[in-house]
């Protein structure tokens, strides 16, 4: 697999996640406090009006810079360095 494959599966991923977490903040901060239950931790928002807001602020700013991740790549991509094979 090339680093471009790479890039645009984990820009993908980082698109749905953040338009998952921008449309459905109410059902994203219910599975946050029951994963945090699930490894004993209770947490509850002081405020759950500004819990949602700054979620859903979280959300699209993954959303605006995932795009703006792929218009980066689109325009600064080396060909070159991208058909390059992975060295680990």
């Amino acid at each position: 697999m090339d680093l471009l494959f790479i890039a645009a599966l984990l820009i993908l991923a980082g698109m749905a996640f953040g338009g998952f977490v921008y449309l459905n903040t109410a059902l994203a901060i219910k599975m946050q406090m029951k994963f945090y239950e699930k490894i004993n931790w209770r947490m509850e928002p002081v405020s759950m009006q500004k819990e949602i807001r700054n979620t859903k602020i979280m959300g699209l700013f993954l959303l605006v810079f995932c795009l703006l991740a792929i218009i980066y790549i689109k325009i600064f991509a080396v060909e070159s360095w991208v058909a390059m094979p992975c060295s680990f």
